[in-house]
């Protein structure tokens, strides 16, 4: 936030996974910071969340501080011109994606909101527990239902992948997919049925 506020620079911030973070340090909304209502536009989606993946529904805060800067200089608001973009490109979500939203913030789509993540996050536990056990260095599934592992003795994502695929029969995605930070690494889900995900963890622990 010092950053973008010393060099005028733009924060786009994805929340996508704000509920599922469980420690109570770690921020659920940028606009906690002191200072982001002016460099921060902050995007929410109902598809972690919720289970909306595919119904297309999310939501966009831009706060009237925010501003950049033309080709002369000049600061212009983006509060009224995203308006425009949306009021003038946009016909809006479909109804029934309007009413299913809002049902998420009932007391009792939020109490099933709670136990949906509250599953999908103690199979992140397990899992964590049980690539540790067998000895992975391990990141990730405290605030986000996604583990990383780091490859062993230098392996590349793909051989990694391909290992794990054919010698333990389980499905991860390679590190490499989400850019060149992510060589050397696997990316595992606990988007998955519990027994399904400790299944997964018994193959592992017995090839390793």
């Amino acid at each position: 936030m010092d950053y973008a506020l010393a060099n005028d620079t733009l924060i786009v911030f994805d929340a996508a996974y704000e509920a599922y973070i469980r420690e109570a340090d770690v921020p659920h909304s940028i606009y906690e910071i002191r200072g982001a209502k002016k460099v921060a536009i902050e995007i929410r989606s109902f598809s972690k969340t919720a289970g909306f993946t595919g119904v297309r529904c999310g939501y966009t805060v831009v706060p009237k501080e925010v501003t950049a800067a033309d080709i002369h200089g000049n600061r212009i608001p983006l509060n009224p011109l995203w308006n425009r973009r949306q009021c003038t490109k946009f016909n809006g979500t479909s109804y029934i994606t309007q009413r299913g939203a809002e049902a998420v913030y009932s007391p009792e789509g939020q109490e099933q909101v709670r136990a949906t993540i509250d599953y999908y996050m103690e199979n992140a536990r397990l899992m964590r527990e049980g690539l540790t056990q067998a000895g992975f260095e391990v990141y990730g599934g405290k605030n986000a239902p996604y583990l990383w592992l780091k490859a062993p003795d230098g392996m590349g994502s793909w051989r990694f992948f391909e290992k794990l695929l054919y010698e333990a029969n389980v499905v991860g995605t390679p590190g490499i997919g989400f850019g060149p930070s992510g060589e050397g690494y696997l990316r595992l889900t606990a988007f998955a049925r519990r027994e399904d995900c400790v299944k997964g963890m018994e193959r592992i622990g017995n090839w390793r």
